[in-house]
Parts: structure tokens; C-alpha cells; sequence
């Protein structure tokens, strides 16, 4: 597998946050950092790291815009693990038969290991 980083300024909620962290309720700002690996089927550059980390870059670009993760005002409600789950579909549509790995942080602190395997 390779991997690519990647972070992005975003704002997020979670309606339905337990009362010892009721907070959360209100559209509040992170950092999202993310680290993506990729199969890859030999070991000279199959997917280059540049390219890779570029069209990653335009997939979580497409879902901030998408679910307004950019706007303070009308963000989505989208947990690291469901942006995770969508930017999944996004890379397998291209890199098809791969496995996948997406960890989706909150300010590096907190976050989601998820493992997608299309193979």
C-alpha cells in the first residue's frame, strides 16, 4: 500500500450529541486530517504519489462543497466516518479492485480508522 496526507479547514455538527457533550449540537470548526492508503499490484510507482494525493485532493474539495462543510451556516451533519465512506466511493470509482484505508481526524486528535476492501 501507499499513502497520501491531506487536511482541510471544515465545520460540522452532531444533532443528536449526549448531553455531557451537548456542545457538539452547535456547527463547530476543525481541522480534518486525513491519511489514505491505496493498494498498489508492484512496487515501482504503480500510483504515483503526487497524482494520487491530487485527485484526493479534488474528491474531499467536491464533498466540502457537496455537504457544505465549508459554510459555517449550512455544513451537513457528517461524522469523520461518513466522510470517510464517501470519499471510499469516490477513489474506488477510479482505482478500481483496490483496498482502502481512510483514517479522518478531528484536529489530529480524535478520528476514524476505516478499512474498505474491494479486492
Amino acid at each position: 500500500m501507499i499513502w497520501i496526507t491531506n487536511e482541510i479547514e471544515g465545520f460540522h455538527f452532531w444533532k443528536s450529541a449526549p448531553k455531557e457533550v451537548g456542545f457538539l449540537k452547535n456547527v463547530h470548526r476543525h481541522i480534518f486530517k486525513f491519511k489514505v492508503y491505496i493498494s498498489v499490484f508492484h512496487n515501482d510507482r504503480e500510483i504515483e504519489f503526487f497524482i494520487f494525493k491530487r485527485f484526493v485532493n479534488d474528491c474531499i474539495g467536491f464533498i466540502w462543497i457537496e455537504h457544505g462543510l465549508n459554510l459555517w451556516n449550512k455544513c451537513d451533519e457528517m461524522s469523520c466516518e461518513m466522510i470517510s465512506d464517501e470519499l471510499a466511493k469516490m477513489i474506488n470509482r477510479k482505482y478500481q479492485k483496490r483496498n482502502i484505508v481512510i483514517e479522518v481526524s478531528e484536529d489530529g486528535e480524535n478520528g476514524c480508522r476505516c478499512e474498505y476492501e474491494y479486492m
